[in-house]
């Protein structure tokens, strides 16, 4: 464990040095709680979303027509506050193609970004759509998938290239995270009106130390009371944090040390080294309300879940990758309505699990240090 961390301090600096000691917080997981009817299954469980009444929406990959490689995988639906099943939310929608995540936004609206058709379309509380950003790819058009080339294809305003998260400001201006194509934010005012876009994808002459700004895959995005805007640079192991305008404030790096014994949930372990980088990656980011907000944080390998202050203190850890209960399968999106209750998406287990911290029960530092 010495030649551990002394490579860790090496490899990231003092920051790494520094959160070694990081208490693990207690936890448990509500068995059994979504009450799905028995004809009706969970696919991929890539995004979770809480309403004002407590109703908690998942979207799946689930509800899939077709080949593999061109189903139809987005799915909404919404349970009650006990996890009974209440019904669908935007059945068979043409928007539909391959979900990633929804939000709520404090009018109670429900936003659903779907990374497969480019779109973000806004219900409203009675579950009808009253806003459309994108469009998707016509088959009109011998429509085929978005690919990676270097350089990047041009960004287009208004339109997007594999989205993947929207969050708002208090002025209720919208941020769109265009994800693994454009890697930038979309800004767009309360009525749906082009703003602006900040941030650009890394170039390759940068990729191994970025600079801020520079974005490689934005995977998720909140926003805090003041309307900074966090971005999950997942690409770039790190949680970029930008004002309202678009300007770089700060950047955020998780470096808590990997446990020895920790196995993926699928795939060869990665070496010390390559577990380093990976672990802290941000895939997806949530902030809880006032008065004191907070910010956690999920990676997909060693799997588990941070608790950071909204300056970047890691002030908690819990959880790791596998397929019980309190273990995770590539955790997708965060629902964090409070502190000590959170909700997780997981792509690899087919599922949402409800999480109850006990802070209050922790002893002294992760026993993983």
């Amino acid at each position: 464990m010495k030649r551990f961390s002394i490579g860790l301090f090496l490899l990231f600096g003092p920051v790494a040095f520094s959160q070694q000691s990081v208490p693990e917080i207690p936890f448990d997981s509500v068995p059994n709680f979504l009450q799905l009817p028995k004809d009706l299954y969970l696919g991929e469980a890539s995004g979770v979303a809480l309403n004002s009444k407590g109703h908690i929406f998942v979207f799946s990959r689930g509800n899939t027509t077709g080949p593999a490689y061109g189903a139809t995988a987005s799915q909404i639906l919404e349970f009650g506050p006990t996890g009974k099943y209440i019904g669908e939310i935007g059945h068979n929608l043409y928007a539909w193609s391959y979900a990633h995540v929804i939000r709520f936004d404090k009018d109670d609206n429900l936003w659903a970004i779907d990374k497969g058709s480019d779109m973000i379309i806004k219900f409203n509380p009675e579950g009808r759509v009253v806003m459309v950003f994108g469009r998707k790819k016509e088959a009109s058009d011998e429509a085929t998938p978005w690919t990676h080339v270097n350089p990047p294809r041009p960004a287009i305003d208004g339109q997007f290239r594999q989205p993947t998260d929207v969050t708002w400001d208090p002025q209720g201006n919208i941020f769109i995270s265009d994800g693994y194509i454009n890697s930038r934010v979309a800004k767009f005012d309360k009525n749906g009106r082009w703003v602006k876009s900040f941030g650009v994808p890394v170039p390759p002459e940068d990729r191994a130390n970025p600079k801020p700004g520079q974005l490689n895959t934005p995977h998720s995005i909140a926003s805090d009371a003041k309307g900074n805007i966090y971005v999950a640079d997942r690409g770039n192991r790190r949680i970029q944090v930008f004002d309202p305008d678009g300007t770089f404030q700060r950047e955020i790096k998780i470096d808590v040390p990997v446990p020895p014994d920790v196995q993926p949930w699928m795939g060869p372990k990665p070496s010390p080294e390559g577990a380093a980088r990976q672990s802290g990656a941000p895939w997806a980011i949530c902030i809880t309300p006032g008065p004191t907000q907070y910010l956690y944080s999920a990676d997909a390998y060693p799997g588990r879940v941070y608790k950071l202050s909204l300056d970047g203190k890691v002030l908690g850890v819990l959880g790791t990758s596998g397929r019980q209960l309190k273990e995770f399968g590539w955790i997708h999106e965060i629902a964090c309505p409070s502190e000590n209750t959170i909700y997780v998406a997981e792509i690899l287990n087919w599922r949402v699990q409800k999480l109850l911290l006990h802070p209050e029960k922790a002893a002294g530092t992760s026993s993983n240090q």
